[in-house]
């Protein structure tokens, strides 16, 4: 039996990858007016994420570092002057970030039609920040606690640990649980090997699922499914 849902923050109820691309689509037209490559700089910048947020999820530098490594990669793609200060230079592709942060259409409506069951947000992204956002999006209250490996021990998708360390955040064990997300490896395979049970929420409805895996393609299907006898 199903007690518990989390749910994945960037991709799932917010929708990060609009934000980022507009926001360092603007970053790089302030610094590099009539860029040629201005076009590109969306996927670039998509791409410089997953590597170097590992890297900090890894211990091998900081929070701080892995945003200032970002900035000095597309930089140098771009062949655009290296800021002197790059912390000041992240902070601005951040305040264009967050003006752009909004929930999906479909996010509050399916938290508030899951009553009765216990709900968390469980993130890779660092505590304050992912607060933050759902705060923003007006979800605080609607969606139970934030969760990320800065409250559960280290911890990151797609570790068991931090699928096991969420779901006791819960007061649940991992067999009571199902996770909701758009990323397979983070989201729908990776918690498999506790016990605990996801849905693939595949929004671009691109591919199948991999087997044994439910897919649904907005979060309006999820209350019919978790109410299904």
């Amino acid at each position: 039996m199903i007690n518990g849902i989390l749910f994945d923050l960037d991709g799932t109820l917010l929708d990060h990858r609009a934000a980022a691309d507009t926001a360092i689509g603007a970053w790089v037209a302030e610094r590099a007016p009539g860029h040629p490559r201005l076009g590109d700089a969306p996927a670039l910048w998509a791409a410089l994420e997953e590597p170097h947020l590992a890297a900090w999820h890894a211990g091998e530098c900081s929070w701080q570092e892995q945003r200032r490594r970002r900035v000095r990669a597309l930089c140098a793609e771009l062949a655009i002057e290296m800021p002197a200060d790059l912390d000041a230079a992240f902070a601005g592709f951040a305040e264009h970030y967050r003006r752009g942060w909004v929930a999906f259409p479909d996010a509050a409506r399916a938290l508030a039609a899951l009553g009765g069951f216990r709900l968390g947000v469980l993130t890779n992204g660092a505590q304050e920040i992912q607060e933050e956002k759902v705060r923003a999006i007006g979800l605080d209250g609607l969606a139970g606690p934030v969760l990320t490996g800065e409250v559960l021990g280290g911890c990151y998708k797609p570790a068991a640990a931090c699928y096991t360390a969420a779901a006791a955040a819960l007061g649940l064990p991992p067999e009571e649980v199902l996770l909701v997300g758009d990323d397979i490896a983070k989201d729908v395979t990776g918690p498999a090997v506790t016990g605990m049970r996801s849905v693939w929420l595949d929004r671009l409805g691109v591919s199948p699922p991999p087997d044994g895996f439910p897919r649904i393609t907005t979060l309006a299907d999820l209350p019919p499914l978790v109410h299904a006898p």
